[in-house]
This record gives C-alpha cells, sequence and structure tokens, in this order.
C-alpha cells in the first residue's frame, strides 16, 4: 500500500500525542502513589507539566542519541545485498542483526520520516567501520549499493554489448548472441531481433541480474525513448523495423550530428531510385565484423547484408543506433544527393551523380598528397 507524506505527519503527531498524554498520566500515577511528593505537587500543575515535558525531553534525546549514536564495526565489513521486491523491513532487521544499527525501531521511523523507506535501490551495500541510523540512511539515499555500471556505446553491434555485457557483469557473451536466436523470448518482447534494440545508454544494474532482465531493461529503455517517434510519418514508406535499419548505417557511416539527416537522404533517394545502397558497414557487418580495410574480394562475398550485390535495406539493423540517428532515418533531409565518399577528415563529401562522385575522390586523393 502507498503511504502518503501527510500519513507520516499524521502518524508522527498522533503518536506524539499519545506518548505525551501516557507519560503525563503515568506521571500523575507516581506523584499520587508517594505521598509526601503529591502533597508537595498538590495545586501545581505546572510542576506536573514541567515534569511530563522533562520525561519527554528525555525520551526524545535517548531517540536522537539511538539516531546519532555510531557503532564501530572494527575490522568487520558486513555487506547487504538488496534485491528488486526486498522490503525495508526485512533489511532494517537484518542491519540490527550484524549490528550496523543500534535501534532497527529508530532505524525504520527515521526512514519513513524522511521518506527514505521509499527509494529502497537494489544494490550491494557496503558497511564498514563507524555507523549510524544516520550515516546508514544517507547512504541509502544516495544508492551507494555498488552497482554495475554498464554503457552502451552508440553503433556497438551485438557481439560487442555482449563483450561490455560480459566483462561488467560476468554474463557469458555467447548466451547473448543465442538468445538474440530465441524466438519465443523475441516474441514476449515484441521484437523481431535484439539487434537494433539494445538502446545506446549507461545503464545502473544490481549486482546478480540476469541477462534477461538486463536485455528486457535495454529493449523497454528503447521503447520509452522512441516509442513516440514512429507516429511521424517516414520517407520511402519505411516501416518502423526499417527505419530502425536504416538509422543504424547511418549510424555506422557519420560520427558528426550535422551530417547525420544527409547521409540519411542519400540512402532514402537510392531507396526510392531502387539502387543498391552500397553501403560498407553493412558488408562488413554480414562478415561477422572486419579488423581491416574492406576488399574487392569481399564485395563479390554474398551475404544478406551485402548491400553493393542485394537491393533495399538488409534484412536487420547492423547495430544499436542512437536517437540522432533514429531520427534522422525517421526525418532526413530534402537534399537530392546520391552518393557521398569520406573525405579523409572523419567527414564526407556528397555529390549528385556518379561522375561528381567519381571527381570528389580524385580531388581528395590530390589533397591527401598536398598534405
Amino acid at each position: 500500500m502507498d503511504i502518503k507524506f501527510w500519513e507520516y505527519l499524521v502518524y508522527f503527531f498522533v503518536t506524539t500525542f499519545l506518548l505525551l498524554v501516557g507519560f503525563f498520566l503515568l506521571l500523575l500515577g507516581v506523584l499520587h502513589a508517594i505521598p509526601g511528593l503529591a502533597k508537595k505537587s498538590r495545586g501545581s500543575a505546572r510542576n506536573y507539566l514541567i515534569a511530563g515535558v522533562a520525561v519527554l525531553g528525555v525520551i526524545a534525546g535517548y531517540l536522537y542519541y539511538s539516531y546519532i549514536r555510531e557503532i564501530d564495526l572494527g575490522a568487520r565489513e558486513v555487506i547487504i545485498v538488496i534485491k528488486k521486491g526486498d522490503d525495508f523491513a526485512s533489511f532494517a532487521s537484518r542491519l540490527q542483526s550484524e549490528g550496523v544499527v543500534s535501534s532497527k525501531m529508530v532505524f525504520e521511523y527515521s526512514a519513513r520520516w524522511q521518506s527514505v523507506d521509499k527509494r529502497l535501490i537494489p544494490g550491494e551495500y557496503k558497511f564498514a567501520g563507524l555507523n549510524s541510523c544516520r550515516s546508514v540512511l544517507e547512504k541509502i539515499r544516495k544508492a551507494e549499493g555498488v552497482q554495475a555500471k554498464v554503457t552502451i556505446y552508440e553503433g556497438a553491434p551485438i557481439w560487442k554489448v555482449a563483450a561490455v555485457l560480459a566483462k561488467q557483469l560476468g554474463i557469458d557473451s555467447a548466451r547473448v548472441l543465442a538468445l538474440n536466436r530465441d524466438t519465443v523470448f523475441l516474441d514476449s518482447l515484441g521484437i523481431p531481433c535484439l539487434e537494433g534494440y539494445l538502446f545506446p545508454e549507461t545503464y545502473i544494474l544490481p549486482p546478480g541480474i540476469d541477462l534477461r532482465s538486463v536485455v528486457r531493461e535495454m529493449v523497454d529503455m528503447f521503447h520509452r525513448r522512441t516509442d513516440s517517434l514512429w507516429t511521424k510519418q517516414r520517407p520511402a514508406g519505411l516501416t518502423p523495423q526499417q527505419a530502425l535499419v536504416l538509422a543504424s548505417i547511418v549510424q555506422a557511416e557519420t560520427k558528426f550530428p550535422s551530417e547525420v539527416r544527409t547521409v540519411a537522404a542519400v540512402y532514402c533517394n537510392r531507396l526510392r531510385r531502387g539502387m543498391t545502397l552500397d553501403a560498407d558497414p553493412t558488408v562488413i557487418y554480414g562478415l561477422g565484423g572486419l579488423d581491416r580495410p574492406l576488399t574487392k574480394e569481399d564485395l563479390d562475398i554474398m551475404t544478406p547484408y551485402n548491400t553493393y550485390r542485394a537491393a533495399g535495406l538488409p534484412p536487420t539493423p547492423i547495430n544499436s543506433p542512437g536517437l540522432p540517428a533514429i531520427i534522422a532515418a525517421i526525418n532526413p533531409d530534402t537534399s537530392a544527393y546520391l552518393y557521398f565518399v569520406a573525405d579523409g577528415q572523419g567527414g564526407h563529401r556528397f555529390s549528385y551523380t556518379n561522375d561528381e562522385q567519381n571527381t570528389t575522390r580524385k580531388q581528395i586523393k590530390l589533397e591527401r598528397r598536398r598534405n
């Protein structure tokens, strides 16, 4: 059940009021039980009030002391793993049983008062040296649990994503690639493949998380970041899946944000004219990735991703495109370019015709020789 902040306030004031009344009545009973003391205090309500406030002050002081009291774990290091779905009460019990905090009651009440109990983020929390209820709550508030930080870069093909997961989470990379062929799992996610849907982002993941949960997190991130984009009209009659394939090619071709829409326009123009895309990155992908430049022999090898020999788009994305590339594929610029070539500086030069393209190539070669 979700408890609102105002309910905590009501709980606090009602509890404080009842405690005050209870201790006040208890004090009255004690005073009347002792004849001499009762005689001295008879007719003096002010004395009762002062005594009640004093008792309440002692209790408040004790609670505050319990809140800030530090416990020295000495040479011990206590590790408590919080998994998704763990409740705060069990976490508090473990803290007390391990000797990290002095009072489970004070710890829980303080957490509720500060609404920290609602922000129990999964992770591996380590405690050593001096600890108090206050310091532990601060650690939870800042989510200082030791969590895995996984960064998927824009343009990473699935085998590079698998390598990152293997390094950061200890997941067998072969399992990632196998999951890409698991049609039952893919159907449960509503996607045709993992390639292209593992959104490039930095993920903070709890220790011990399983592979399928990691993949679901990445695919969910893809949908959160892109679902609103597919309502827009796409060029060349592309489906969302085809636009994603195009985005992955654009991502592989250029690193410059200023070029992405122009590169996307080139490919859309070629698709409309029924031309082959002639995209080197797709050929490289179809050959399983290369650590060397493409050769003429490579271009002759027929794969579904050889866009020099096969018309249209390849069957799947070739990497995880970033949001700018996806937006460019959905909304390319209006230029009529059909060709582009690398300028040797990381960028590209664009041409309208094949003859113009060949002239541009010669100019670039001449410039390189001069430099």
